[in-house]
């Protein structure tokens, strides 16, 4: 897949929630992921740790009242999207959380993510 089609196919999949399927069908074994400095998990490395940090994030929001994902903007082999959501998480209560998610891409599959909020 060319980086646009990865970028469509990851936006396509998160609309609709489906992140274990953008995982398997995205995603590089030895997938690197970014968060921000002084975050939980601010560098992982493959896509078992990066399955199970989507999980514990998941587990702590109890209700997602919210949540726009913007249009990728593909530049060579990296793209961006924007990720807005409103939700209630289980021990902060509700809040907005924004975020820019940059990706690379190599050989079809995301082999970086990175988080900035």
């Amino acid at each position: 897949m060319t980086t646009q089609e990865v970028a469509d196919k990851l936006v396509e999949y998160c609309r609709a929630n489906q992140s274990e399927k953008a995982h398997n069908e995205l995603y590089h074994a030895d997938v690197q992921s970014f968060e921000m400095p002084n975050m939980p998990n601010p560098h992982i490395k493959g896509i078992d740790a990066v399955r199970t940090k989507n999980k514990e994030f998941d587990a702590g929001v109890e209700a997602m009242h919210s949540a726009k994902i913007s249009d990728p903007t593909v530049v060579g082999n990296h793209f961006t999207v924007t990720m807005h959501y409103d939700m209630t998480m289980k021990e902060r209560g509700r809040m907005n959380m924004e975020e820019i998610a940059v990706y690379e891409v190599k050989d079809g599959k995301i082999v970086t993510e990175r988080f900035f909020y």
